[in-house]
């Protein structure tokens, strides 16, 4: 795999991971795994943009010919 192919997995995969957080955290009825999975999505919504931001950049450069 190249490094635009492990960029997009893991973002592919975070988002995924983000939308099963949230509908897990709707489905306990204990609030405080309830509140855990909410704190997870977002945290894991943090690291899914930052993911994408690498992607995009890495993207750019490539179409600008830069390594």
């Amino acid at each position: 795999m190249n490094t635009r192919d492990v960029l997009l997995k893991m973002a592919l995969d975070s988002q995924e991971r983000i939308r099963d957080l949230e509908t897990f955290s709707k489905q306990v009825d204990d609030n405080e795994v309830k509140e855990a999975f909410q704190e997870f999505a977002e945290q894991t919504g943090l690291q899914s943009r930052r993911i994408r931001e690498l992607l995009d950049k890495y993207e750019n450069n490539m179409r600008n010919g830069i390594h």
